[in-house]
């Protein structure tokens, strides 16, 4: 299991759980939630106390990541899968995005 913390302007959002037989959680802080001025972090993941779950990596998340040569240049120079769209993810979203979402891997 590979944990990352969802943050939205540099403030935690969520988290995004990838489990070991290769599904995918995403649930909003409780504090988020409660924060009526805080968005939803996407149309297609609205704001809700219930977690969503997913057989593969969320639309939302999987559009983040490189396409094509750059997804191959990253890959070989960071030594991931080209399958490994979490792994991915949290190597090329972890800074600077084009959007007001950042990924921070979780320890666990």
């Amino acid at each position: 299991m590979r944990t990352a913390k969802i943050l939205y302007k540099n403030e935690d959002a969520g988290v995004l759980i990838q489990h070991n037989n290769g599904s995918f959680t995403f649930k909003y802080n409780k504090s988020w939630i409660s924060d009526k001025t805080k968005p939803s972090i996407s149309l297609t993941l609205p704001k809700s106390q219930h977690e969503f779950h997913s057989d593969f990596l969320f639309p939302f998340f999987y559009n983040m990541l490189p396409e094509g040569s750059n997804k191959q240049i990253v890959c070989k120079l960071n030594r991931l899968d080209l399958n490994d769209y979490f792994g991915l993810l949290l190597t090329t979203a972890k800074n600077d995005t084009i959007g007001a979402i950042t990924v921070r891997v979780i320890d666990n």
